[in-house]
C-alpha cells in the first residue's frame, strides 16, 4: 500500500514537471505575440490541482521562462492575472468543453484588462489619465485576439492532453 502512495506521488511530481517544462518550451519557441500557454495552463491547473499547486505551476512556468526572456515593470500584473486565472479554474468541476471555453474567454478578458492597466501604470507610454488608460486598452486590442486564441487552444490542449497522458502514457511508465 505504501508503494502505491509513493508511486502516485512520483507520478504527480513527474506530471507537474512535464507540464511546466512543456509550457516553458512553448513560451520560449518563436510564436505570434501573446500566443502563449500560460493562461491555458493556469486555468487547467486551477481545474485539476489543489490551490497551492494550481497557483505554483503557472507561476513557475512563467518565472523559468522569464529568466530567459527577461523581466519588465508590468510583470507583477501578469503574474497576478495568472494567479486569479488559476483560481477561476477551480470553478471547472466537470471537464465540459462549454465550461472550459467560457472560463477561458473570461480568463482572456481578465488578463487583457489587468495587464494593459499594468502597462498603463508602469510605463511612460501613456498619460496617467482616463484617456491614457483607454489608449492603453485600444493599443492592446490587436494582441487580444491572440490571447483568446491561445487561451482556448492551450486550455483545451492541457485539459484533454493531460487526461490522455495520465490514462495511457504515464500509467504504462509506472506499471
Amino acid at each position: 500500500m505504501e508503494n502505491r502512495k509513493i508511486l502516485k506521488r512520483s507520478q504527480n511530481w513527474l506530471s507537474f514537471a512535464l507540464i511546466i517544462l512543456l509550457a516553458v518550451i512553448a513560451r520560449l519557441l518563436p510564436h505570434p505575440a501573446n500566443f502563449a500557454p500560460i493562461g491555458g495552463l493556469a486555468l487547467f491547473s486551477g481545474g485539476h490541482f489543489k490551490k497551492k499547486i494550481a497557483i505554483a505551476i503557472p507561476l513557475l512556468a512563467m518565472f523559468v521562462s522569464d529568466l530567459f526572456l527577461g523581466f519588465y515593470p508590468a510583470l507583477p500584473y501578469v503574474y497576478v492575472s495568472f494567479v486569479v486565472i488559476a483560481l477561476i479554474g477551480g470553478f471547472i468541476k466537470k471537464r465540459k468543453m462549454t465550461s472550459i471555453v467560457s472560463l477561458s474567454l473570461v480568463s482572456s478578458l481578465l488578463f487583457f484588462l489587468v495587464t494593459n492597466c499594468g502597462v498603463w501604470l508602469t510605463s511612460g507610454m501613456y498619460a496617467k489619465s482616463f484617456d491614457g488608460l483607454f489608449q492603453s486598452y485600444m493599443m492592446g486590442l490587436p494582441f487580444f485576439r491572440n490571447t483568446v486564441a491561445s487561451d482556448l487552444f492551450y486550455s483545451l490542449s492541457f485539459f484533454y492532453g493531460y487526461d490522455y497522458l495520465n490514462d495511457f502514457l504515464l500509467k504504462k511508465l509506472f506499471t
